[in-house]
């Protein structure tokens, strides 16, 4: 809920701001927000639900308009405080959160590597490297536990065959995906699907 409203609310600080009625060009939540209806009628546009991330994203032209409340004495009392709100929230998540998330964003069709994580992250595939063990992990850990959560995520949803999401989660061969899958569930990914799909239907 506290996403929903974060998102609500920049949408009106923008609408007060302009002074123009702001309608977002898509907004996407991970999880359930009630009733899609009445926030497709607030944001004015097309809610998707279950989506990788939360985003709220506008329209271009709307991003140029100015605010006919500018106030310049204002915004140089509130923008330190607000940089110091930022890099408390980007410490406050741990590395394992950071390189999960990154690694999510980048699965469909490759496998991200740890030189490329650590770039995004701002420093060293060894520094990385020295932080996850530090925190009893490993970077081919994490990588491996994003793949079955997603693969338990996208298999949940039967519009997606499973050479579909065997290429979401980074696999090229679909043979690599069932033994992969095999070795998390004991099963294969077509029987797991079966009966996670009945139990939702059962219940």
């Amino acid at each position: 809920m506290l996403v929903g409203i974060t998102l609500a609310f920049l949408l009106e600080l923008g609408r007060r701001g302009t002074g123009q009625p702001l309608k977002a060009r898509f907004v996407e939540f991970s999880h359930s927000m009630g009733d899609v209806q009445a926030l497709e009628a607030y944001f004015g546009c097309r809610i998707q639900i279950g989506a990788n991330c939360n985003r709220l994203i506008l329209h271009r032209e709307d991003l140029d308009r100015p605010f006919v409340s500018y106030n310049a004495e204002l915004l140089e009392i509130l923008t330190p405080v607000l940089d110091q709100s930022l890099d408390e929230q980007q410490r406050s998540r741990s590395i394992i959160e950071m390189v999960k998330w990154i690694i999510k964003r980048s699965l469909t069709g490759g496998r991200p590597d740890i030189q490329a994580v650590a770039s995004e992250l701002g420093m060293s595939d060894r520094t990385l490297q020295r932080r996850l063990n530090d925190e009893g992990t490993s970077f081919k850990h994490l990588l491996t536990q994003v793949r079955h959560e997603q693969a338990r995520e996208y298999l949940a949803d039967p519009s997606l065959d499973i050479k579909e999401v065997a290429f979401l989660i980074g696999y090229e061969d679909q043979n690599s995906f069932y033994r992969a899958f095999r070795l998390w569930e004991g099963d294969t990914p077509s029987n797991w699907r079966t009966e996670h799909l009945g139990t939702n239907l059962i219940n």
